[in-house]
C-alpha cells in the first residue's frame, strides 16, 4: 500500500500535481506507484487497469489521471478511460467535451473507436470520455462490445487505464475489474470506513479480480518529509 501525501497545503486543489508540479513528493509517490505496477507484472503483463474505490471522494479519479500522466512520462503510449458513468470527471480535469465517449462507442460499435478518442496535451496519453449517459451502466459494460473495447484499446496501447465507479455502486466496477489485467483500490484517510473497505474487498474478491494494491490517500506528511530535485 502507499500513502499519498495530499493533505500538504495546495496539493488538494491540483488534480494533476504530475503534470503541474512534477518535483513534488506527491508527484514522485506516483511514480513510486507505477513503478510497483510494473513489478507485479511477473506472470502476465498489465495492459488494462482499473482504479476504483469503496466509496465517492476518495480521491480514484485523481489517481487515475496521475497514474495516466506517470506512465506517459516515462514513455508508454497510455489511453485514460472514463468508465464512471453515472459520476463522469475526466472531461472536467482534462476540459475536454463529453458530448462522445465510451458509453456512444459502446452503443454505436458501427463507428470507429477512434472517433471518440481525444489527445491530451501531455505527449503519448489520450483520452476518452464517458459520453452521454446511458440509462443502462451495468448492462453496457457486460456486452460483447465492450469486450470488444478492451481487446481493441490494449492492442493499440501499452497500458489502458480505466477511471471505474465506486464499488459502492452498483455492479459497474465489478464487471470491469473481472475482465481488466490489475484492480487497484483508492481509499481515502478519515473517510474509508474499515466496513466499507472490507465490503470492497469482498465484492473484489467475488469478482475475482486481480487485486494490485491499495493507495492510501490524504496521509498527513510527516515532518522533515518533504524533499525536492535540484535542476
Amino acid at each position: 500500500m502507499f500513502g499519498l501525501n495530499t493533505k500538504k497545503k495546495g496539493i488538494a486543489s491540483i488534480p494533476l500535481v504530475t503534470l503541474l508540479d512534477s518535483k513534488s513528493v506527491v508527484a514522485e509517490q506516483f511514480r513510486m506507484i507505477r513503478s510497483s505496477i510494473r513489478f507485479a507484472e511477473v506472470d502476465q503483463k498489465i495492459k488494462t487497469l482499473i482504479i476504483t474505490s469503496s466509496g465517492m471522494s476518495e480521491g480514484k479519479s485523481m489517481c487515475a489521471s496521475n497514474l495516466a500522466v506517470v506512465f506517459a512520462q516515462a514513455g508508454s503510449k497510455v489511453l485514460l478511460v472514463d468508465a464512471d458513468f453515472r459520476r463522469p470527471t475526466i472531461h472536467l480535469t482534462w476540459s475536454i467535451s463529453n458530448t462522445k465517449g465510451l458509453s456512444d462507442s459502446l452503443l454505436h460499435p458501427e463507428n470507429s473507436l477512434s472517433d471518440y478518442v481525444k489527445q491530451s496535451n501531455v505527449t503519448d496519453l489520450d483520452l476518452l470520455a464517458s459520453g452521454s449517459q446511458p440509462p443502462n451502466p451495468s448492462e453496457l459494460l457486460e456486452t460483447q462490445r465492450m469486450k470488444e473495447v478492451l481487446d481493441e484499446t490494449a492492442s493499440k496501447y501499452d497500458l489502458v487505464i480505466f477511471d471505474s465507479p465506486p464499488l459502492a455502486m452498483p455492479t459497474d466496477s465489478q464487471i470491469l475489474a473481472n475482465r481488466v489485467d490489475g484492480t487497484i483500490l483508492v481509499t481515502r484517510e478519515r473517510k474509508t470506513k474499515n466496513q466499507e473497505l472490507k465490503q470492497a474487498i469482498d465484492l473484489l474478491k467475488k469478482a475475482n479480480a486481480k487485486v494490485l494494491g491499495a493507495i492510501y490517500n490524504g496521509k498527513k506528511a510527516l515532518r522533515n518529509y518533504d524533499y525536492g530535485y535540484i535542476s
